[in-house]
């Protein structure tokens, strides 16, 4: 009984010990590196983030996009200058997790909670 109890009180101890490093702060402005794949081919996406815009690098093309922070891991990315319909669409990021140069976001567009994408982004500078 005394072996049943000293367990159960360290279960919470060791289950809270762990927990998702999230310092979103550290990844608010920077220059960053986003890699993904599309139809099997590996593409580098580049950007630069201020605290209120991000300049995209994509194939020698730059597009400038509106940052509006929800909260300190939250952010909203709408095109200043769509060229098409789509574009026009905001796209809701979500910082999971951090680490010492990069981070895990979850994003979709703005609405759409049911086609979630994951990602990471590391910062470059």
């Amino acid at each position: 009984m005394k072996k049943l109890l000293l367990l159960l009180t360290f279960i919470p101890l060791f289950i809270s010990c762990y927990s998702v490093q999230r310092e979103c702060s550290d990844f608010k402005t920077g220059e960053f590196e986003f890699h993904y794949t599309v139809n099997g081919e590996e593409h580098v996406n580049k950007f630069t983030r201020t605290d209120s815009l991000e300049f995209e690098y994509v194939e020698g093309k730059v597009d400038t996009n509106s940052v509006k922070w929800i909260n300190d891991c939250e952010f909203v990315v709408r095109k200043l200058n769509p060229k098409s319909n789509s574009d026009k669409k905001a796209v809701h990021i979500k910082i999971l997790k951090t680490s010492e140069d990069a981070y895990t976001f979850e994003y979709s567009l703005v609405g759409d909670s049911k086609n979630k994408q994951k990602g990471t982004a590391i910062k470059i500078n």
